[in-house]
């Protein structure tokens, strides 16, 4: 008997709860096949077998916490079933061909059936396959069968996958919503809150992220205290820069050229500069962090937050730097990030441009001691200085917007920080190439 351990998901990550098993006592399992989904504070991910044979035993259910390092199944790592046994066939996925489908539910169909509750009797209905994790999720959502078989599915054959029924569940019509079971209050990212009527008061609870969001940004304000510096900066240069260059990017490189590259290219270049900004505190002392790892805020379309890293970033051209972040936002968009690509940051930085926001005064992400926010790009005039004189003309500015923690950074610091990264904006060359 081997015990399968909690895996190592970060440097700050010491524990996940359990959200479900994928397997039950008695399925075979392979190697790297999932077999539970875990929840953090940073993200929901699945963890895979690091066995092949067949699971014997739970030892965390769901619900549970499970410590990093500490067992959290047993399985019988031996290819061959004990004798006397037989155990089941492996549970098909949505990869799965029609004949493991068949060898399954021939000798499955009930008791997984059983498992799951009255509503659903068995995992095939009008021809469809639906796999165990999409009909536990129909079942804590309130989900019929009769809705399930509406949902077209973009899985092998029109089968109805995970990020479909998520999908569905995060943009369920009113109507359905309104005569289906109550949902428990544990939701996933990707899920709209619960919402209540109390009279003329609207009363929404809050999901598993956003209670995560908002003890984060009280624990915060009540550790570092925060201060703010701003700076104004002449966008102009490389907003015609990227205005010339866009279209050439996306042929050659088939990725599309924003501003956000360019702005963390600015930040790491100053982190250089300034590596006292990219530090931590612990008791009395102050870290500094070799790496520079940068974390960039991305809004999701539940609504919430959330902070992929670009790790190393100071390793990566704008081509290279581009492509990590688009591919970052991506993921993040359609709760495909992993664990990995949300530890370890070592700074972070906000566009709230994007939303058309002038300024901000972001709330630093412990254990980091800065935060940078970038503002939205505007036309305005401007007085120039010219050898014939000043003059007044036409400009693409934007805010800067500092929060750092005056336990370690003074005004100094943090000051001339976002200075820095201001001059390296604005001295941008003109004449620069993609490579």
């Amino acid at each position: 008997m081997t015990e399968i351990l909690m895996p190592a998901m970060g440097e700050s990550i010491h524990e996940a709860t359990v959200l479900t098993w994928l397997k039950k006592p008695g399925d075979h399992v392979e190697i790297d096949e999932p077999l539970l989904e875990v929840a953090t504070d940073k993200v929901d991910t699945e963890i895979p077998s690091t066995y092949t044979g067949i699971l014997k035993e739970i030892l965390i259910q769901e619900g549970q916490v499970a410590v990093i390092g500490k067992p959290i199944c047993r399985v019988e790592s031996s290819e061959a079933a004990p004798a006397g046994e037989n155990p089941q066939p492996p549970a098909p996925d949505e990869n799965s061909s029609p004949e493991e489908i068949a060898s399954y539910l021939e000798s499955n169909v009930n008791s997984a059936a059983a498992s799951l509750g009255p509503r659903f009797e068995t995992p095939v209905t009008q021809g469809r396959y639906y796999s165990p994790l999409v009909l536990t999720i129909c079942e804590k959502e309130g989900i019929s069968m009769e809705e399930l078989n509406a949902i077209s599915g973009t899985g092998a054959e029109g089968r109805v996958t995970k990020n479909d029924i998520l999908d569905y569940v995060a943009n369920r019509p009113a109507q359905s919503t309104a005569s289906a079971t109550p949902p428990p209050p544990t939701t996933t990212p990707s899920q709209t809150p619960k919402a209540m009527s109390n009279g003329n008061v609207e009363i929404i609870e809050m999901d598993r992220m956003r209670k995560i969001i908002a003890e984060r940004m009280v624990d915060s304000k009540r550790v570092a205290p925060h201060v703010s510096s701003f700076v104004e900066t002449d966008m102009t240069t490389i907003s015609r820069w990227r205005d010339r260059m866009k279209v050439q990017f996306q042929k050659e490189y088939g990725e599309n050229l924003t501003y956000t590259p360019l702005l963390i290219e600015a930040v790491v270049k100053a982190i250089k500069d300034f590596p006292m900004i990219n530090s931590s505190v612990e008791g009395d002392k102050i870290l500094v962090k070799k790496a520079v790892n940068v974390g960039m805020a991305v809004a999701l379309p539940s609504g919430n937050l959330i902070v992929p890293v670009i790790h190393h970033a100071d390793q990566y051209n704008l081509v290279g730097l581009t492509k990590k972040i688009n591919d970052l936002t991506k993921r993040a968009r359609e709760n495909k990030l992993k664990a990995e690509d949300l530890a370890d940051g070592t700074y972070t930085v906000s566009n709230i441009g994007s939303f058309g926001n002038i300024m901000g005064t972001p709330i630093i992400l412990q254990p980091q001691v800065a935060i940078m926010a970038f503002g939205v790009i505007q036309k305005k005039p401007a007085v120039l200085e010219t050898p014939e004189g000043d003059v007044i003309a036409i400009r693409q500015k934007m805010f800067i917007s500092h929060s750092y923690d005056h336990r370690i950074v003074d005004g100094s610091l943090g000051g001339q920080f976002v200075k820095r990264v201001s001059d390296y904006l604005e001295n941008f060359d003109s004449d620069r190439k993609l490579i």
